[in-house]
């Protein structure tokens, strides 16, 4: 199955005390000709400053529907426990309408206890977390079947994650997207893994999208060959320094820029 080569941002809302930041990187990172910006859904920074200036990702989303035109927004990923999972497909399709169709929802287990122990949330275990994600991802799907209006498109949902035996199965099931965090040996064992998956609930593996960080011009097209077509730059406030994207975009447009339509 044939995709495009993609770019997204992940403009994590941390260490940002004016929302302007923000809101300035988001202009700058559409204007470069990047594919997809996402945000990231903690409540707290995860590196400087533990107690730094930090904004809320799903409120963020929705400003951000309206500021842009042309990028896929979403967050790269929403923390599967921190929310009631139908009121979070209904604030998903709620963003999709604002946005014009332009959202991709991601979603995982969650993991940085820090967010859970100040907002209340109970941590558990891994196991516990995965199983609640599958819950979720269940109630989500059903969900979205029944708003009114519905989605304007089928919303994309990215699962981010590497376990084996229930991420994966669960990226299976019910991804669109799946973002990996593995380095090349790892991204390639573990899309077998999920082959072997993918096989089990019925689904053809290539329908899921590779998703991965942005791993340097030098190693970009290996990322390629062994399946991943979207790479997401990562860069943190105040100053959300767009260089390195700046690099990936010129990558993505010298080796895989799509042809105009309608051209003879």
């Amino acid at each position: 199955m044939s995709r495009p080569v993609r770019i997204g941002v992940q403009l994590q809302p941390q260490h940002a005390p004016d929302y302007g930041l923000i809101r300035d990187a988001v202009l700058r990172a559409e204007d470069l000709g990047v594919d997809i910006v996402f945000n990231w859904d903690h409540f707290y920074p995860l590196y400087g400053d533990s107690d730094g200036a930090h904004f809320e990702c799903w409120t963020m989303l929705g400003a951000w529907a309206e500021q842009t035109e042309r990028v896929e927004i979403g967050a790269l990923v929403s923390g599967g426990g921190y929310r009631n999972p139908d009121l979070l497909a209904d604030m998903a399709r709620t963003v999709d309408h604002i946005s014009g169709g332009r959202l991709i929802l991601g979603i995982g287990g969650g993991w940085f206890e820090k967010d859970y122990d100040q907002y209340g949330y109970d941590f558990g275990t891994a196991g516990s977390r995965l199983k609640l994600l599958g819950e979720n991802l269940a109630r989500i799907r059903a969900r979205l079947d029944e708003l009114n209006p519905a989605p304007t498109r089928h919303i994309p949902i990215l699962i981010g994650g590497g376990g084996e035996r229930k991420t994966l199965r669960l990226v299976a099931e019910y991804a669109d997207v799946w973002h990996s965090f593995a380095d090349l040996d790892a991204l390639v064992h573990k899309s077998e893994v999920l082959a072997g998956h993918c096989g089990d609930v019925g689904r053809d593996a290539h329908h899921i999208e590779r998703s991965v960080a942005w791993p340097g011009e030098a190693q970009a097209q290996a990322f390629v060959d062994a399946g991943a077509t979207l790479f997401t730059v990562g860069t943190g406030g105040p100053a959300y320094d767009l260089s390195t994207l700046a690099e990936a975009v010129r990558w993505r447009d010298e080796h895989y820029a799509q042809p105009l339509a309608g051209l003879a």
